[in-house]
């Protein structure tokens, strides 16, 4: 058996399933919140016993010497999407919106059975936002909103979208703000 450099090894979890067709070119993980699948461009061993993926850097059709050349990067983006597959179907992401500002407030509304935001930012009308099917949006207070979901795109991208409506300003701190964010206030203009 030849032996593969560690940073191209995967190593699986005992909770999540693998299955890989190489006809089909498609790897599939399973885990406890759902499953994922990955259409590879290069071959994928699986060593059963330890529960390893090796992705090596045979790739499926005959490419040219120019694109062998991109094999290297080709292989550490497939592991980075594996690595990124197995904690989708392991963990739930999160991210904690926090409205500072007198009267900037989110309410949550169901209208025709889809799930809607609606906040009031200061401007003379309110926002409405949809919220995906595969994301859980409270609220405990109107002054702060929980994105959760199993993709840590798409919570990450929900709430860049919601924080843009309102981004804080530098000289009140005034806003929407992520839980951790500290705003640098600036000094404002002497008399």
């Amino acid at each position: 058996m030849t032996t593969f450099s560690k940073r191209y090894i995967i190593k699986i979890p005992k909770d999540i399933c693998t299955l890989y067709c190489d006809r089909k070119k498609l790897l599939t993980l399973i885990g406890p919140l759902g499953k994922k699948s990955l259409q590879v461009k290069l071959k994928v061993l699986m060593l059963k016993p330890e529960n390893f993926l090796v992705i090596t850097q045979i790739p499926f059709n005959q490419i040219s010497s120019n694109e062998k050349k991109k094999l290297k990067s080709l292989q550490g983006t497939t592991i980075v999407l594996i690595k990124q597959m197995i904690l989708e179907i392991s963990f739930v992401f999160s991210k904690k919106l926090v409205f500072v500002g007198v009267g900037y407030k989110a309410f949550p509304v169901e209208l025709f059975k889809t799930q809607l935001l609606q906040f009031k930012l200061g401007y003379s009308h309110q926002i409405y936002f949809k919220v995906l099917n595969n994301l859980n949006v409270y609220s405990h207070k109107a002054t702060t909103i929980f994105i959760s979901g199993n993709s840590n795109k798409n919570v990450s991208q929900t709430a860049a979208l919601i924080r843009s409506y309102k981004k804080p300003e530098p000289y009140k701190g005034k806003g929407i703000l992520y839980d951790n964010e500290k705003i640098v206030l600036k000094e404002g203009k002497k008399v």
